[in-house]
Parts: C-alpha cells; sequence; structure tokens
C-alpha cells in the first residue's frame, strides 16, 4: 500500500486528506505543527468562515487573483465554488450567500466548516498527527522523508500545504525549488493626518485609488478610520501593488479621487455648473452625496469659507476645490492588518508547478496546495477558494 504524506493541518490539507482517502488503497497522514489544526478556518471571516464567493465564471474568478489568474485561470474549470458548494451540501453543510457576493455556512460559525472536515477525515482513516515540527524533508530513492526532533516518517508522495511557512520554505529551496519572497497582500493604510482621522467612521461609496505618481487604480468603497484608510478599494490596492509597497517599507504617496471614475475636467464642469445654478445657496449647502464632514475637509484644505455663497467663489477656489477631490494626494506611513486575516503573496515560484496536476515539475511526487505557492486573492472568499481547487487538483495528481 502506497503512503501519502501531507504536511500542513490548514483548509487545503484537511481537504486534499478527504479527497484522496476515496481512493482505498493508499494510506494518508496528515502531519501538522500545532497543537490545534484548521486555525485559519476558525478565524476566518471573524469567526464564521468565509468558505467562497458567489461567483461562477472562471474568467471572473482568475481576475480576483493578483497572482496566479493566468494558472487558476483553467483550474476553475475543474473545480469552482459552485463544486466546493455541492461537496459541502452532500456533507450536510449549507451555506448562503451574502449581498457582496461572500458565502458563509447558514449556521454563521467556522466551527461547522472545521467539525465537518475534522469528522470527514476521521471517518476517512486519515492519520493525524498534531504537535508535529518538521525539521528536514529529503528525497531519496523516489521516497520521501520528514524528520522531526526525535522521528521519522516515510512516503512515496507528498503534498506541501503549509501556508506561508518561511521555514518550509527554506527547505523546499534546500530541494531545487524557487521562493518568491513573501509579502503581505492585504492590508490597510496607515496614514498620520489628524485632519483625515479625526473623521473616522465615514465612508464613500466608490472612490478611486492609486499609488502616486504611477500605479494600478483600484475602485470601490474607502472607509476612513483612526489609523488611516480602510475599505474594498484600498484592500484591493494592498493586494495588486503588495510588491510594491513592500519594497517601499510601506511609506510612499497615494493618489484618491473621491469620485470615482469622474475626472478632473468634468467635475470642474459640474462645481462650475453649481455655481451658476445655485449662486444664493451657501457652498456647505450642496455637497454632491459626500458626508457634510468629509466635505467641510475638503473645503477647509482649499481654505474655502462654509459660509460663502456659490456665486463668491472664485475660479481659483474652483480649481483648488477640484484637485483636492479628484487628486487627493496623501503620505502613507505604514500598514495594520485586515481584520484577523493575514494574507501573503510569495512562496513557490508558480512555473515550477504543473497546474494540471499540482505536482512539482523539479521533483516528481511532491505536490503543492494553498498558500504554500505564489499565489493569492482579494478579499472575499477567494483565498478558500484557493485552497479547495489547489487541493481538489493535487488530489486527484496524487491518487492518479
Amino acid at each position: 500500500m502506497k503512503e501519502i504524506g501531507i504536511l500542513g493541518g490548514g483548509a487545503a490539507g484537511y481537504f486534499a486528506s478527504i479527497l484522496i482517502s476515496e481512493s482505498k488503497n493508499l494510506k494518508i497522514t496528515l502531519l501538522e505543527k500545532n497543537s490545534e489544526p484548521l486555525g485559519k478556518v476558525k478565524i476566518s471571516g471573524g469567526g464564521r468562515c468565509n468558505v467562497t464567493h458567489h461567483l461562477f465564471d472562471p474568467i471572473l474568478l482568475c481576475e480576483k487573483y493578483p497572482r496566479g489568474s493566468k494558472e487558476l485561470r483553467y483550474a476553475f474549470e475543474k473545480f469552482q465554488p459552485k463544486d466546493m458548494i455541492e461537496w459541502l451540501e452532500k456533507k450536510s453543510v449549507s451555506l448562503k450567500t451574502e449581498s457582496d457576493g461572500r458565502m458563509f455556512p447558514v449556521s454563521n460559525s467556522s466551527s461547522t466548516i472545521i467539525e465537518c472536515f475534522q469528522k470527514e477525515a476521521k471517518n476517512s482513516g486519515v492519520n493525524i498527527f498534531l504537535n508535529k515540527n518538521i525539521e528536514k524533508i529529503i528525497y531519496s530513492e523516489k521516497k520521501f522523508i520528514l524528520k522531526t526532533e526525535s522521528e521519522e516518517f516515510y512516503f512515496d508522495k507528498l503534498l506541501i500545504a503549509t501556508g506561508s511557512n518561511k521555514r518550509v520554505w527554506s527547505m523546499l529551496e534546500e530541494m531545487g525549488h524557487k521562493i518568491e519572497k513573501a509579502v503581505p497582500s492585504l492590508f490597510t493604510l496607515n496614514i498620520e493626518n489628524e485632519n483625515l482621522t479625526s473623521l473616522t467612521g465615514l465612508s464613500v461609496k466608490n472612490a478611486e485609488v492609486k499609488i502616486y505618481p504611477k500605479g494600478k487604480p483600484q475602485t470601490g468603497p474607502i472607509l476612513i478610520t483612526h489609523w488611516g484608510l480602510s475599505g474594498p478599494a484600498v484592500l484591493r490596492l494592498s493586494a495588486w501593488e503588495a510588491k510594491e509597497f513592500a519594497e517601499e517599507n510601506y511609506n510612499l504617496k497615494i493618489k484618491i479621487n473621491w469620485l470615482g471614475k469622474t475626472n478632473s475636467e468634468e467635475f470642474q464642469k459640474i462645481l462650475l455648473n453649481t455655481k451658476k445654478d445655485h449662486a444664493n445657496k451657501k457652498i456647505i449647502s450642496i455637497n454632491f452625496e459626500f458626508p457634510s464632514r468629509l466635505w467641510s475637509y475638503f473645503l477647509n484644505l482649499a481654505n474655502i469659507d462654509s459660509e460663502k455663497i456659490w456665486s463668491s467663489i472664485s475660479n481659483s477656489e474652483i480649481h483648488s476645490l477640484k484637485e483636492i477631490i479628484t487628486n487627493h494626494i496623501l503620505d502613507v506611513n505604514g500598514k495594520g492588518v485586515f481584520k484577523e486575516e493575514f494574507v501573503t503573496c510569495g512562496g513557490i515560484n508558480r512555473k515550477e508547478i504543473n497546474f494540471n496536476t499540482m505536482e512539482s515539475k523539479i521533483i516528481p511526487g511532491l505536490f503543492f496546495a494553498g498558500e504554500v505557492i505564489d499565489v493569492d486573492g482579494i478579499t472575499g472568499g477567494f483565498n478558500f477558494q484557493n485552497a479547495w481547487t489547489t487541493a481538489f487538483l493535487a488530489s486527484r495528481g496524487m491518487i492518479y
């Protein structure tokens, strides 16, 4: 009987172990360094577990991955959110879809997913060992030897599903794999600007933000916090520009267009028409659907007396206000963590993996799944879906 080893007791490791167990002629052993497995599942989504996203088009789905979109494009043809939903339903776990497309267990508790995985793994005969700190991985004579301080494990095939584990990456690097440097890819922005942070809790529904002067703009809601900025647009920026932020040690400039895709020239025309059509109204009274305190913030930056009427505003003041709202430059002074979650980009170089089977192109019999690979998604359940999809492909690769 062939022995299959799985290193990593997280989402990808557990899911793969259950799928591999469908082949009855394999002995499956899962090794986890922690005393409690599935820790990231437990805290994800604020303890509710954002299992996946209600997005079933592989083309649109792969666009949610700053790194790995090309490789996942056809992977999602084989296993995508719809497949994960169906698999869970067969295990009596139902999901619900929220307004933004994120999907959670109906129970609103990550324990539902954890209990499901643990039950299925146990019933499938997976041998689970906790508190196993692997110190060395050796590939010799078509066998994998995993060494702890006091024991050794021998496997015919090995799946690495350890997530962002620098120690494991170092071992794989010694075995010949190239490791892309790991950096955070989902974070909020620290901005030391008391005038801005005094507006904590205010949000704009559709703004555009980019690294200044050159960067790829991201659009969506922006939330002002007591430390700086958060919200979907900021999180998307942090994901797509993760390496650029890291290279600058999270100290750079960003540019915000608080009107989204409405450009400077368009907004200047709007302001001039407002001056004409509402000449006798106070400037403070027409805020273009911005929160009133944020509108006052813009007026203060432009040195405009909010009690003035529109007819008294000068062209230079209109120009200044237009620039502040559509080309607002802010200094970033560091990063925060998005809720309890910590996502990184980096890991096994994607070119060294066969994404049909998730097998290493360098070492036969070695497979990868989840965030150990240089693949990462934006917030919304996409990182878990990467775990489910790559675990599915790896399980099939290891069985056949």
